[in-house]
């Protein structure tokens, strides 16, 4: 997509964002990369011990032509980090953000393709983008380029991708990019999919365990010469009817989903300041579900469950419906809250939101406290 901003994406990320990474956040190697297309750079040309980085040689290095890598950095600059939890929502499926920092004219990496699909962000600057044909269609994380095998045929696109513009380049495509005449900053978000193979391998795994017949051993035998192969097809024909009896999406949907929730932890900067403003907490304050929760609500007759990131939190079967409500609106106070929770139990509810980081206080209601200072 060209967009012709240029300032698009530059509240995600600036150069002086790379300079505090490098300098401050004591990011360490594979973190931290060096490439080069054409020249082996390795880890010991910019480490003093094999993981601890060299900064100054990296900014020599990249005056010289290199190409920096940055990966994880959704884990620890805010902007990529909401950026990637939004899509993630989107799409049920965990994002990475890597930063790539390329001097002019220069390449960091050969015609490659990646065993996940991308976006990539171009923030400032341009690269020269030719991709190819993907030799193999759809890539497990284990099929990874092996530039003797997986040879380049004909260029299909040849693009420039410039400041604000983003491409979406699926696995297996091959692809090589080149920074134009300014240093070029982007970012690529990879989509970790989950797949059918993933399920099918959480299935088998499943069956295994619950049945005796999956966990026998092959036929004494069957490596020999002339060893009569019926009675092992027959046998492996049964365990796939097995399988078939198993196969009910339901149940592998919803493993995936909790998964999917493990994934994603919550986002809860600010949370200091928020549990300071709990003394401040009227049935006028507004709230809101907190931008970034990926959680799973559960109901019974006896309680209702709020799966999330590593935790299970329990709440009474009568507050299920102000619950879902606080937890599908944006915006609330606590006196538009539905059931009948009185004063002392919207207030309760209120807070032990709050503390659990599934919702925040936004603005304080017409009469706030005297301590107004502390608001969020």
């Amino acid at each position: 997509m060209q967009r012709s901003k240029p300032d698009y994406f530059r509240e995600l990320l600036t150069l002086d964002d790379i300079d505090r990474v490098l300098t401050t956040l004591d990011r360490r190697y594979p973190d931290v990369l060096v490439k080069r297309a054409g020249r082996d750079i390795v880890a010991a040309d910019y480490t003093t011990d094999g993981s601890t980085l060299d900064v100054a040689k990296i900014y020599q290095l990249f005056e010289e032509g290199a190409t920096l890598t940055l990966a994880f950095l959704d884990t620890v600059l805010p902007n990529l980090e909401r950026l990637c939890r939004e899509v993630e929502i989107e799409l049920s499926m965990p994002l990475q953000a890597n930063v790539y920092l390329t001097p002019p004219g220069e390449q960091g990496a050969n015609v490659h393709y990646d065993t996940h699909d991308v976006f990539v962000l171009q923030v400032s600057g341009s690269k020269l983008w030719t991709i190819y044909d993907a030799p193999l269609p759809l890539p497990l994380s284990g099929q990874t380029y092996d530039a003797d095998v997986h040879r380049p045929g004909v260029p299909t696109r040849q693009f420039e991708l410039g400041a604000g513009d983003v491409v979406y380049i699926p696995r297996g495509w091959l692809h090589q990019a080149r920074a134009t005449s300014t240093t070029s900053l982007h970012i690529t978000a990879g989509v970790l999919r989950y797949t059918w193979t993933d399920l099918l391998l959480e299935l088998v795994s499943r069956a295994a365990l619950e049945e005796p017949a999956f966990r026998k051993a092959l036929p004494v035998g069957f490596a020999r010469e002339g060893f009569d192969r019926t009675v092992a097809q027959e046998a492996l024909r049964g365990l796939l009817l097995q399988l078939q009896a198993r196969a009910d999406a339901n149940t592998m949907l919803d493993h995936f989903v909790e998964r999917f929730i493990a994934d994603c932890p919550p986002l809860l900067r600010g949370q200091i300041r928020q549990l300071e403003a709990l003394a401040d907490l009227t049935v006028e304050t507004v709230l809101g579900v907190r931008p970034g929760v990926v959680h799973h609500l559960h109901r019974d007759d006896e309680r209702v469950v709020v799966k999330l990131h590593g935790r299970r939190i329990v709440f009474p079967a009568h507050a299920r419906e102000p619950l879902a409500f606080a937890l599908a609106h944006p915006r609330f106070s606590l006196r538009e809250l539905p059931g009948e929770l009185d004063e002392t139990g919207r207030l309760t509810l209120g807070r032990r939101l709050i503390r659990e980081g599934l919702v925040w206080i936004l603005e304080f209601g017409p009469d706030p406290p005297s301590h107004r200072s502390r608001r969020c």
